[in-house]
């Protein structure tokens, strides 16, 4: 029995998995290999040499930022300032911040990371800002991996990878498995978005844009916004695989829940200020879309089914499409069955929390926001 369903999720991965590499993935570009030797030119190169900063936005990360900072203090690249903001913890974060002697300690009431970057943004004084977070470990060469490739004019913005610190939590794991897909699969040498817990970007150009939108009191959203700003200013940015932070992932499933509500509910403010960008970006794909489609057909077809019995087949019709999609694609990322059956129930939960988020943002932004203006 497991010998067949082995078989036929093998035959099913193929055939899918060509439908998806001609249609929906993203290769780099040939050029790429040129770059990397001009590159590897320029790190060469003495002349060519930027200043660095490195900000940190800490709350409550006692049990992490420790080890941050002393990943921070061994980059192979010279850093001239490394600020962490603190965000109004209430936890031993800032006596362990303290205990370092090259740590720039700065400390504001409890208002988000992006108004803690930008308060640590506004405290550099140096050519690029690299950005991380608190329950990050940077690789020794996380900086140097990726301040070459400023060398191009053209380039603002590099942003790189995860890797994974807590990789024996099965949640944890699968976590970072589906974002290493991503990574690989999707984004392209010069993609449209990035995440904050790894990028630097030119000190100028962060300015120009206006940093980080303090609107977005929570992680969700605010590292889309600033790549959107970046791109539509007409700069580029640059993905760089290898330079790399060890995350600590969430391991409670109902907490990672949470933050996917509130991922969905914040991205419908980023599609009201960049409606172009709802179409997706280089690290969302049509997936990511059908799935939160299927999840609210699936609760109108429950609720319906509350008056017309008849109905329920339809919801259990679709809540098997939607299982079969997270299934073929927990497998495509994990490569192991345990993880894969496991990963499709989280990313169907996923999906109605999405959903959920999604539908009160809509309420949140559109109509009360309407409502409000007719009165």
């Amino acid at each position: 029995m497991t010998a067949c369903f082995s078989q036929y999720l093998f035959r099913m991965k193929q055939a899918l998995w060509l439908f998806h590499q001609k249609y929906f993935l993203k290769v780099n570009s040939p050029k790429q290999s040129i770059d990397e030797r001009l590159l590897r030119s320029a790190r060469n190169d003495t002349n060519f040499k930027l200043t660095v900063s490195v900000v940190v936005p800490a709350y409550n990360c006692a049990a992490t930022i420790g080890n941050n900072l002393t990943a921070i203090l061994k980059q192979t690249y010279p850093i001239t300032q490394i600020i962490v903001v603190d965000d109004g913890s209430t936890d031993q974060t800032a006596q362990i911040v303290k205990s370092f002697d090259r740590v720039t300690y700065v400390r504001q009431s409890n208002a988000g990371p992006a108004k803690a970057r930008n308060r640590g943004a506004r405290e550099t004084q140096t050519d690029i800002i690299f950005f991380t977070d608190s329950d990050c470990v940077a690789h020794y060469d996380w900086i140097e991996k990726a301040v070459r490739h400023f060398s191009d004019e053209n380039v603002a913005v590099v942003a790189g990878s995860y890797g994974i610190a807590n990789p024996q939590s099965c949640l944890a794991r699968c976590i970072h498995k589906e974002i290493i897909f991503r990574h690989t699969h999707l984004m392209g040498r010069y993609p449209k978005s990035f995440g904050s817990y790894n990028f630097g970007i030119r000190k100028k150009v962060f300015e120009q844009v206006g940093g980080f939108d303090e609107h977005y009191r929570h992680a969700s959203g605010e590292d889309n916004d600033l790549s959107y700003k970046v791109i539509n200013s007409g700069h580029k940015i640059l993905f760089e695989l290898e330079s790399l932070v060890d995350h600590v992932h969430t391991t409670k499933i109902k907490k990672y829940l949470f933050e996917q509500y509130r991922h969905g509910f914040w991205r419908v403010k980023m599609y009201m200020d960049h409606p172009h960008m709802a179409q997706g970006d280089d690290y969302t794909f049509w997936k990511d879309i059908v799935e939160v489609g299927l999840s609210g057909l699936i609760g109108v077809s429950l609720i319906v089914s509350c008056f017309w019995v008849n109905y329920f087949w339809a919801t259990l019709f679709l809540l098997a499409a939607l299982y079969s999609l997270e299934i073929f694609y927990s497998y495509i990322m994990t490569k192991n069955i345990c993880d894969t059956f496991f990963l499709g129930w989280v990313m169907v939960l996923r999906a109605f929390a999405r959903g959920f988020g999604f539908t009160s943002g809509i309420l949140q932004f559109i109509l009360l926001q309407r409502f409000r203006k007719i009165k």
